[in-house]
């Protein structure tokens, strides 16, 4: 009789052998573990979120309040003015986009620089290492560590304008006048919230073009001491009105319809630098969205309210009332530190910290300011600026 071969038993059974684990590559179970870790993470957090939801809202009010510039402070400053911020932010713009920081780095650069600003006169040659201060102590705040811009390379991105030392003793002020206190919630932290929180359609060119408004507003007196949080509702709201989302405004209070109308009229010439930030791709083009949707909003009106023939057109010689923008302010009033009867803050430092030879020279001011590129990316030609007037305001650009 033929011997018949019985299967095994344990043939089509799994079994729970250790020696197949053991056989697993130690990479494979560190993944694992990691995984479970970051899965573990994640569900706290949600349940403490949750949980403590009120209490984090308020903190981040609270937080608000406090961290926010005073403009009138910023008003009696003597030598920097407001016609030079768009230069700065240009500029400020620039580098965060160069070392691809975090969103909120950028609004969190500039809540730092404007808090200085409202509490030290800030002479023209230093305005922009006090951004070169802000933006690095934003970035190490927020961003990762590999992310974080080196002197060196904040210094090339000034032209050799300051010397390495100078970067480090500003960036110890600004902290110190600003008692340490660097947590701001950000436009973008607001504006997250509103999205997570919005309804379930939203896209990511929704969020694009809501930042992309927001930063506009950073070039602007108008909205330096406005609320994140009502920067944030309004940016939104706008953006999905320019994008045909549906949007109901009297779900907003008086304050976020007033700063949405405030910022619709400030659309029409963006910088060039932010423009070309969110034409790209990755931005969803946004800037070419917004640009088309301002020429169909003219036809239309141009359609409604046909031009009228000319009537007598009189000569009138030009003053400053009939140009938009911010007036221009007087040095003083001869009343020593009484500026339009405010007491001026105290004077960023010199002597020890920024000067060299006898105390009364800025190190590295007077000589000829090499020319360079400004970030490491090749420089496009932008029809509205000139590094002429850049290097005029103290803004060491190429």
């Amino acid at each position: 009789m033929a011997y018949q071969k019985q299967p095994c038993e344990t043939y089509f059974v799994e079994t729970h052998d250790s020696s197949h684990h053991q056989r697993a590559p130690q990479d494979y179970l560190r993944m694992l573990g990691r995984r479970k870790q970051e899965a573990m993470a994640n569900e706290l957090s949600r349940q403490a979120c949750d949980t403590y939801v009120e209490d984090i809202m308020n903190h981040m009010k609270q937080m608000e309040e406090e961290t926010l510039p005073d403009v009138a402070s910023i008003d009696i400053q003597q030598e920097i003015q407001w016609f030079m911020r768009p230069y700065l932010i240009d500029f400020l713009i620039e580098a965060h986009q160069a070392f691809q920081l975090l969103p909120e780095t950028l609004f969190l650069a500039v809540n730092l620089l404007d808090r200085y600003c409202s509490r030290r006169v800030v002479y023209k040659r230093h305005y922009q290492l006090v951004g070169c201060a802000a933006l690095l102590i934003a970035a190490k705040y927020g961003d990762k560590k590999d992310r974080v811009p080196m002197i060196r390379e904040l210094k090339s991105m000034c032209c050799s304008l300051y010397d390495e030392d100078m970067f480090t003793q500003m960036e110890w002020h600004v902290l110190n006048t600003l008692e340490w206190v660097i947590g701001h919630p950000t436009v973008d932290t607001w504006l997250q919230l509103a999205l997570k929180d919005g309804p379930a359609y939203e896209d990511v060119e929704v969020e694009h073009m809501a930042l992309y408004l927001s930063e506009i507003a950073l070039y602007h007196k108008d909205f330096v001491s406005k609320k994140s949080s009502v920067m944030a509702r309004a940016s939104l709201a706008l953006a999905r009105g320019i994008l045909g989302r549906p949007e109901n405004l009297e779900s907003h209070d008086h304050e976020v319809n007033q700063t949405l109308i405030e910022l619709s009229v400030k659309l029409d010439r963006p910088s060039q630098v932010l423009f070309r930030k969110y034409a790209s791709p990755h931005m969803s083009r946004v800037a070419n969205r917004l640009e088309n949707f301002l020429h169909e909003q003219e036809e239309l009106n141009r359609r409604a309210n046909p031009p009228t023939p000319p009537a007598d057109i009189t000569i009138q010689k030009a003053t400053p009332e009939m140009f938009p923008g911010t007036p221009q302010k007087p040095y003083g009033n001869g009343n020593g530190n009484m500026v339009h009867g405010y007491m001026t803050p105290p004077i960023t430092p010199e002597g020890e910290y920024f000067t060299g030879g006898n105390g009364n020279e800025m190190k590295g001011y007077h000589h000829q300011v090499p020319r360079c590129p400004v970030t490491p990316t090749p420089q496009i030609h932008n029809p509205y600026t000139n590094p002429q007037q850049y290097q005029q305001y103290g803004i060491g650009m190429h």
